[in-house]
């Protein structure tokens, strides 16, 4: 059985990391089993026998790959007769560096108090070190006026939202490991947020209810808000 180690809140059910939801819904698009196991920020020894400090981390039988692009990339070398992630796609790379570069900072300036007040103690204190060391304020100065940030983030998905319009997913008629990318960012904040980043009218709203439904239900069945 294959397992991968995955970022849980004080619930450990509500699993909200962007990069496990990557690999999850990778996993599922595989059609293949995993025992996703619950992982604490400050469990940083749970996973050292991985080399690295992060998750998520994934277990197959002797291989134990590390990184979210690294074992969509694994899956696609050592399960080729399952259906393909599209990483040889066009647009895969670009949309990689734009949700890491561009999406995910902004979103996480919105949502850093939800996922610190849904950590357990350990979590909190190490979370509002290291993200107040990296933004150089506490973490209530970063999350003030968000309903006046809002329009500028979505402002920001124009890029997204013009293609979504065009064709089904990101990465074309069907889903693939760029869809993945994108949804991880928005599955992350749906998990640990109820604050709502898109309007209902939106194609990308339109489009994340489509990524719910993959895979029976899979995100759409997580802990998290009805947003």
């Amino acid at each position: 059985m294959i397992k991968l180690y995955d970022l849980a809140g004080a619930d450990e059910n509500r699993r909200f990391s962007p990069y496990c939801w990557r690999a999850k819904m990778a996993l599922a698009h595989k059609g293949l089993e995993a025992v996703c196991l619950p992982w604490h920020f400050t469990q940083k020894e749970i996973i050292s026998f991985s080399g690295q400090e992060r998750v998520p981390v994934l277990v197959d039988g002797d291989n134990t790959v590390s990184d979210s692009w690294e074992i969509a990339k694994y899956l696609e070398k050592e399960y080729p007769d399952t259906p393909s992630l599209k990483l040889e796609a066009g647009e895969v790379l670009f949309t990689k560096y734009w949700v890491e570069t561009i999406l995910h900072p902004d979103m996480l300036q919105l949502l850093i108090m939800d996922i610190y007040n849904n950590l357990v103690p350990e979590d909190q204190r190490y979370f509002r070190e290291s993200r107040e060391k990296l933004f150089g304020k506490t973490l209530e100065e970063v999350a003030q006026n968000r309903e006046e940030r809002l329009p500028r983030f979505q402002k920001l998905l124009t890029p997204l939202r013009i293609t979504l319009k065009k064709q089904d997913f990101v990465a074309g008629e069907t889903p693939g490991f760029s869809d993945y990318i994108v949804f991880g960012a928005f599955q992350w904040a749906r998990c640990i947020s109820a604050f709502p980043l898109l309007k209902t009218d939106d194609s990308i709203y339109a489009w994340r209810e489509k990524m719910l439904a993959l895979h029976d239900g899979l995100a759409q069945n997580a802990v998290g808000f009805p947003v």
